[in-house]
């Protein structure tokens, strides 16, 4: 059987950051898979997570419980069953479902091939202040269904988040585990905790957004001779744009730097080739986070996400300008 995780939290959480570094810091004789689902369809966590050394699958553009799980059902299928990892990590995007990912997960077909633990829920506990994130019905579902709440970003706290914070686990907390962490750094010994006995979960909200027509994986790359193109994703009152471009193209640092800062979105995460190597930006809010190092990827993808619909010609246009070749 394989031990599995559920591993949630809303959008700017940082459960990818939180699962590279549990992968780093797994047992060398252990063999771990992720599946992962974004919102988006271009695949930026995936970018991240290539080389991880787990194994990957990737659910592109929309959440993995719709159309009665299908998605999530062939995915986790090839990963049990071809793979047979030691470990599974399910990432589902921030406005995934974790009710209708959980009832997948113990359905009886999957008794002898799964070892369910601890559901963790990434959140920055900055995300209680604000109105839209609490009142989201996915926000709420996915603290309400984890057995572990993971406070993440401790070093952005605010004397306001953390008043906000105890509030919250005071209310809401039970008998479940609250740990604070920095840069998504978890033990990874949460892991093996136990799942507690649920028997009442809150309803999914019916949800409703667009999906990528039936190319699988195949979205994720460009066509032959084809430099760059750009995915549109909307659904749950969220937007997503997101471009991928060919190894060649190469972007102007500080610019590209400038253009994530001041896009006009909540949201904007990408792995892209810059003249020093490679960049990734993580931008929640104005929390603008960027690393840099010498092995560049094999493409570059960015995605803005918002919860409105923006001009994603006139920021396609200002970062067209950003390319050096």
């Amino acid at each position: 059987m394989t031990i599995t995780n559920l591993i949630t939290g809303f959008l700017g959480s940082g459960k990818t950051t939180s699962i590279l570094h549990l992968l780093a810091n797994k047992p060398a004789d252990e063999k771990w898979a992720v599946l992962v689902n974004e919102f988006g369809e271009v695949g930026i966590d995936g970018a991240l997570l290539a080389e991880s050394g787990a194994l990957l699958k990737e659910i592109p553009g929309g959440c993995m419980c719709c159309v009665n799980g299908l998605p999530m059902q062939v995915g986790l299928n090839t990963l049990l069953r071809q793979a047979k990892p030691d470990r599974l990590l399910i990432e589902p995007t921030g406005l995934g479902h974790p009710k209708q990912i959980l009832d997948i997960l113990t359905a009886p077909v999957y008794e002898p091939w799964i070892d369910l633990r601890a559901t963790l829920c990434l959140l920055d506990p900055r995300q209680l202040l604000d109105e839209k994130a609490v009142m989201n019905e996915n926000f709420r579902d996915q603290l309400a269904a984890a057995d572990i709440i993971v406070a993440n970003k401790a070093d952005r706290a605010t004397p306001e988040s953390q008043q906000a914070l105890a509030a919250w686990w005071a209310s809401f907390g039970g008998d479940r585990q609250l740990v604070e962490a920095t840069q998504g750094n978890i033990d990874p010994a949460l892991l093996d905790l136990p799942r507690r006995n649920l028997t009442q979960l809150p309803e999914s909200i019916a949800h409703s957004h667009s999906h990528p027509s039936a190319k699988g994986l195949a979205a994720l790359n460009l066509p032959e001779h084809q430099r760059w193109r750009r995915s549109i994703n909307s659904g749950q009152g969220h937007y997503a744009c997101g471009w991928i471009f060919d190894a060649d193209t190469v972007f102007d640092t500080i610019g590209l730097l400038e253009w994530a800062r001041l896009a006009p979105v909540s949201r904007v995460k990408g792995v892209l080739r810059i003249a020093e190597g490679l960049v990734r930006i993580n931008r929640q809010g104005d929390d603008l986070r960027i690393e840099t190092q010498a092995v560049a990827p094999p493409d570059s993808r960015i995605e803005l996400i918002h919860d409105n619909e923006c001009d994603w010609n006139a920021l396609q246009g200002s970062l067209l300008k950003l390319r050096l070749s």
